[in-house]
Order: C-alpha cells, then structure tokens, then sequence
C-alpha cells in the first residue's frame, strides 16, 4: 500500500512540472541516444566488413608482405601496403606443387589508384593487376566481353576488364566494349564490362579497372614486387595445411629462422574477420565510452533540480513525517522519483537513438554503393537502462537523505 501511495505521489510530482522534469533528463536522452547510435553504427560497419569477408570463402588466404601487426595503431597495417618481400621468386615458389601441396591457386595482385581518361571524361578508379583466376577467386562475371587470358599476362597486354561504375563515367550510355581508355599516357582496349558488384573486402569492383598484374607492374606501378599474394585451397579443412606450408615456404626462401622475424603474414578468412571485430568493438566501446560523458553532466542536473525539489516541498516533508511517515518512506519517496526520472531518460534516449540509427542506415545505404544494414544494438539498449537507472539512484542518493533527514517540526514551519 505504502509502494503504491508512493508510486502515485511520484506521478504527481513530477507531471506538475513535466518542462522541468524534461529538461532535467535532456542530458540522459542525449548521452543514450548517443550510445545507441554509436552502437548500431559499428554493429552495422562490423557486419558489413564481416559480410564482404566472407565474400572471399573460408578456402581463401592472403599473403601480405611486412611483419604482422599488433594492433590497429601498429605502423605494420601501414607498411603492409608499401613492403616489397613478395616478388616472382615468392610467386614461383607458391605456384609450386611440390612446396604448397594443399593449395590450388596462387593469385599476384598489385593495385592503386590512377586517372583513367576517355576524350575530355576522366575518372579516378582503382587499377588492380591480377592474373585470370581473379574471375574465380572474387566471383567476377564479365556483364559483356570476357576477361583476359594467361597469354595477355605473359605478354602484358593493354586489355582491361572495367567496373559498371567507371563505364558509365567515361562511356555514358554508349557501348565500351572494344573502345580505348587511357592510363598514364597508355590506351587499354576494353574486353570486359563488370555488372554491379559493390565492395568486396578493400575494392569496389564498380570503380575498377582489372589489368594483367605485368601491365600494371610495368606500365602503370613501376614496381617489380606485389601488394598481396591470394591463395586458395580446394577444401576450407586445407586452410590451416597451407598455411603451414606458406609459411614454411617463404622462410626458407629468405633465409629465416625464427617466426619473429619474418617479413610476411598469412591471414586466413577466419583471421581477418577476428581482427576487424576486434578493432571494430574496441573504437563501438572508446566512442560509446566519450558519449557517455553527457551521462554524468545529466546525473548532476539530476542531483541539482532533485535537490531544488527537496527545499520546495520541505512543508509536505514535514507534514507526512507528522502523520507518521518513516525516514525510510521518505527515502524510498525520493529515490523513487530520482530513479523514474532518469529511467524514464533512458527509454526515450533508446527510442531516439533507434530513429536516429535506422535514419542513418537508410541514408548511408541511399547515398552510397554499400549494403548497409540496420543492427539494434539489444546488449547497448540494454546496457542504457540499467545505467540510466543507475544514474538516478546514485545522483539521486543524497537529495533523498537530506529530505528524510529533515526534523518535522521545521519542516512544518517553513516557509
């Protein structure tokens, strides 16, 4: 009974100042919303990168030059893009039965990205030199044309496979097919045009151009080393063998002995995704952990009007102590508006924040070529109600001790 008469004095109070009681728990909405948004944001980046992995199959492993990084902030993820320890040697080496037994195609890859040109139209893609097993590996189909073949590599033709994305930036409406694009002052014939494909792991097929790895080697890098190396094994139970003997390979090659020392990595598709999750949850959990910031600064506002309301209703303090309320009642009393308030906070900051992510969503999806999809964060909105709550019990502590506190007979006299 004394819960219920509570429960309704609490409803009381805080409707006859509704504004006041808004702008109390504004700081809570705001630093709620925040953690959701955040939250649903890198849930839904963490499932995308997760699904363009995934893209590449559990039977696929990259061989990337430099020492294998610690940490998202190690200067390795730098220089894994500018090593130059996997050479033709490497590839030889890879290509051979008898090194890599369980390995069933070995793939160079170099890329970057370049101007390419047709008339007055220019474009900047991205130029990746691969070999003819880049339609198996990556699952490219040509729209029109076909790819490639071994005899252009060997003899480093200028035929190019384009992205949708590129052919409508210099061709327009018109056929590309057997036209001329130009790439550092060289004409590439156009013999295949890509259907929309999207973003595969770090390339947007839609904005590529796909030569033979020699061209682009000679012609368009200037280099005589390779960005990546691709493997892959006929069954995903070959994976942990191969890796093994990749390893076991490219050592002896360059004379190393000891694992710490090598001047490569091997990361299976296993691996790369435990790494993305890894730096994915560590920034959701940094940024969450900032937004949170506004949690505190609205847990003082509650300590502050929470205090305010005890000084207006020290009479009514008075009186219920008279007519025989406990401290303990008037405790509870106070604590029980403290905590409604913020938890009320809470709920709204989690709606909010649920508008504001699946807006973001949508927008992100409408303006870019990614298939980004809405994530509910259930453990953050989870996470915020108990902290909104929290909140109120811990700001609200001492305002409701100091009402309990209050002797009946001044209270009863103040004006």
């Amino acid at each position: 009974m004394k819960v219920l008469l509570s429960v309704k004095t609490t409803y009381s109070a805080l409707s006859a100042h509704w504004s006041r009681s808004f702008l109390t728990i504004l700081g809570i909405i705001i630093g709620i919303s925040a953690l959701m948004l955040i939250s649903s944001l890198g849930k839904g980046a963490q499932n995308l990168i997760l699904s363009q992995i995934q893209t590449l199959g559990s039977k696929t492993i990259a061989v990337v030059p430099g020492r294998e990084p610690k940490g998202p902030t190690d200067h390795a993820v730098v220089e894994s893009f500018y090593g130059n320890s996997l050479k033709e040697r490497e590839l030889a080496s890879l290509q051979k039965k008898s090194n890599v037994p369980k390995v069933s195609d070995v793939m160079p890859l170099v890329f970057g990205i370049e101007t390419a040109s047709r008339d007055k139209e220019t474009f900047r893609p991205m130029v990746i030199g691969a070999s003819h097993l880049i339609s198996k590996i990556f699952n490219l189909v040509p729209q029109t044309g076909t790819f490639f073949t071994d005899d252009d590599v060997a003899g480093r033709s200028s035929a190019a496979i384009i992205g949708i994305k590129v052919k409508e930036e210099l061709f327009g409406e018109s056929d590309a097919l057997g036209e001329k694009i130009k790439i550092n002052d060289r004409n590439y014939r156009i013999v295949g045009v890509l259907p929309k494909k999207g973003q595969v792991l770090f390339f947007n097929f839609d904005e590529a151009v796909i030569v033979p790895y020699t061209t682009a080697q000679t012609y368009i890098f200037g280099i005589k080393y390779f960005h990546r190396i691709i493997v892959q094994t006929e069954t995903e139970d070959d994976v942990p063998f191969a890796v093994r003997d990749i390893e076991a390979t490219l050592r002896s090659l360059h004379g190393i002995t000891d694992p710490e020392d090598d001047d490569f990595f091997v990361g299976t598709q296993a691996e790369i995704s435990e790494t993305f999750t890894t730096v994915t949850d560590i920034l959701t959990v940094f940024l969450a952990a900032v937004s949170a910031i506004s949690l505190v600064v609205g847990g003082i506002g509650i300590m502050n009007i929470m205090l305010v309301s005890v000084t207006e209703r020290t009479s009514e303090v008075g009186l219920r102590k008279a007519l025989g309320a406990t401290e303990k009642n008037i405790l509870f009393q106070f604590l029980l508006e403290s905590f409604t308030l913020t938890t009320a906070g809470g709920i709204a900051g989690i709606i909010m924040g649920t508008v504001f992510s699946f807006a973001s969503a949508t927008i992100i999806t409408s303006l870019t070529d990614l298939d980004w999809k809405f994530a509910f964060p259930m453990t953050a909105a989870l996470v915020g109600i108990i902290i909104s709550g929290a909140i109120g019990l811990l700001f609200g502590i001492y305002p409701a001790w100091k009402a309990s506190r209050k002797n009946p007979i001044e209270a009863l006299g103040y004006e």
